[in-house]
């Protein structure tokens, strides 16, 4: 890709990768739990969803949460709390098993009437000397494939994920598309 950023901020410009915005934003509109694994509520909430088929338990497993089925139930009972390092466990297994979830629907919202709007909001440049600053405007698409990066969001494959939104959506801004590979939001709604 021509004009890909490998020395990004060295003028004092800043922002973040446009397909880290992309998957925050995906986990948005994925939903989910709000409160904290550290909270009693969040942290039953989290095991009740990871518990309850053998899809959710093996997802559960396939993020390193392999604890036994009486520890399992002692947390369930309240009778024992995780450790910091299971807490965590827990809380990414659920993020896992819940894009695993959502992903089918949301890319069906995504590529509905003919795709989505996008508008991307460029780096920001007030750090930037007047005389290097470039003009980088506003611009909104719409983005009709959304399979690639809903498949890599979904499998957690940030390369991927970066490689279908840098490789495969940003040509379509026209010539200046490396100019925008860092952002200060990407917005879209399903």
């Amino acid at each position: 890709m021509p004009e890909r950023n490998s020395d990004f901020g060295r003028f004092g410009a800043s922002g973040v990768r446009g397909s880290e915005l992309v998957g925050r934003k995906l986990d948005d509109l994925a939903g989910g739990i709000a409160t904290p694994v550290t909270a009693k509520r969040g942290l039953m909430a989290r095991l009740n969803y990871l518990t309850r088929s053998e899809h959710a338990r093996q997802a559960a497993r396939d993020a390193g949460l392999t604890v036994t089925d009486r520890t399992l139930k002692a947390w369930l009972e309240g009778k024992r709390r995780p450790s910091a390092k299971n807490l965590k466990k827990i809380d990414d297994a659920y993020r896992v098993g819940r894009r695993q979830n959502v992903a089918r629907h949301l890319l069906k919202r995504l590529n509905a009437n003919g795709g989505t709007r996008v508008e991307i909001h460029p780096l920001n440049q007030s750090g930037v000397a007047r005389p290097l600053q470039r003009d980088v405007p506003f611009r909104h698409m719409n983005v009709r494939r959304w399979d690639r990066i809903v498949g890599a969001w979904a499998a957690g494959d940030h390369h991927g994920l970066d490689a279908a939104w840098t490789d495969d959506i940003l040509p379509d801004l026209g010539s200046q598309y490396g100019a925008y590979e860092y952002c200060t939001n990407v917005g879209f709604a399903a």
